[in-house]
């Protein structure tokens, strides 16, 4: 296994260990972790890139390690009260839109490739930022109450905005390989769909088998 790969499976392992943390109230050290967690980020796209280490395997790893973190702090400090409740579900329902999208797309058979918007990009880190400020405020006592309403309003915006612009991407894309069914056939819906579905599983776990070089992909968060 390519070391960028084992990089992102150690911070894919650092996930328990943070809300472990969090739960015990030792922000301090979560804050440090996820900071360590997003320079492991870095790192392992700079290796990949550079030593030509890019592999399918993590294309799928890397931001499901990504949104992994960032959901599970955000549903913590949504129950634990120091983040807004209505926000937590508003960033994990976009989130579970967007994969059920995806999903949907491969049991219908259809081939949708959506591009990372450049909105997307600011929505996460405009996440990754509400996240540490309100880490750091936590474990190192900082007052910075208006700097986190701040940054609750532009997580808000930029996740509604990002979500609503991937979810037209998406339906332009199904509409777009929109196909007329044949006069007077007749179709069960259910098998046809479930022989679809376990059509695109096999190809992606076929895929996922190959070493296959390519460039890292963009976050699509």
């Amino acid at each position: 296994m390519s070391i960028p790969n084992l990089i992102t499976i150690g911070r894919i392992m650092l996930v328990p260990v943070i809300i472990y943390l969090m739960i015990s109230g030792q922000f301090m050290a979560s804050f440090w972790l996820f900071i360590l967690a997003g320079i492991s980020d870095g790192i392992d796209g700079f290796i990949a890139k550079q030593f030509d280490q890019a592999t399918e395997l993590g294309a799928y790893l890397d931001p499901i390690a990504d949104k992994a973190l960032l959901v599970s702090i955000y549903v913590t400090l949504g129950i634990s009260g120091h983040l807004p409740v209505a926000l937590v579900i508003l960033v994990v329902s976009r989130d579970v839109l967007i994969v059920g999208a995806i999903i949907l797309s491969w049991a219908l058979g259809r081939n949708v490739e959506i591009a990372p918007l450049l909105v997307s990009k600011v929505n996460t880190a405009m996440q990754i930022a509400l996240a540490c400020v309100v880490l750091a405020d936590l474990g190192f006592d900082l007052q910075l109450t208006w700097v986190t309403a701040s940054f609750v309003v532009a997580v808000t915006i930029f996740t509604i905005w990002s979500g609503t612009s991937y979810m037209l991407a998406w339906v332009q894309d199904m509409a777009g390989q929109e196909k007329p069914a044949p006069e007077g056939a007749t179709h069960n819906v259910a098998g046809e769909v479930g022989q679809k579905a376990v059509h695109a599983v096999s190809q992606t776990a076929t895929r996922g088998r190959k070493s296959v070089h390519k460039p890292a992909s963009g976050d699509a968060s």
